[in-house]
């Protein structure tokens, strides 16, 4: 199996405001094409021997393999949370135009 080129990666925050600073960050140092913001979801969770439950704001971060690391690295030094989610989820087709636009927006 070959590794994708594509990557759309998930995180969460417990707030808009924060949630508009990383999909900014991340667009601006363009190691992500386009970060599209969901309402709020309500996340439960384990989370030191207790379940909760939380609202958060989904962020899908739109990007390449080749930027991933970096991406993930930009996350945790930005996020609030001790253990942000980071799940990058391969694109295994999507329209060409679209697909050249994201690696034409985050190559380096």
């Amino acid at each position: 199996m070959t590794t994708p080129a594509w990557l759309t990666v998930l995180t969460t925050t417990d707030s808009e405001e924060k949630a508009l600073a990383l999909a900014r960050g991340a667009v601006e140092a363009r190691l992500a094409a386009c970060a599209q913001i969901s309402a709020p979801v309500t996340s439960v969770y384990r989370w030191q021997g207790a379940v909760e439950t939380a609202r958060e704001w989904q962020l899908l971060l739109k990007t390449t393999a080749e930027r991933y690391d970096e991406l993930e690295a930009h996350l945790l030094a930005a996020h609030d949370y001790g253990t942000p989610e980071i799940i990058a989820v391969p694109v295994v087709r999507g329209s060409a135009g679209y697909l050249d636009w994201v690696a034409a927006e985050t190559a380096p």
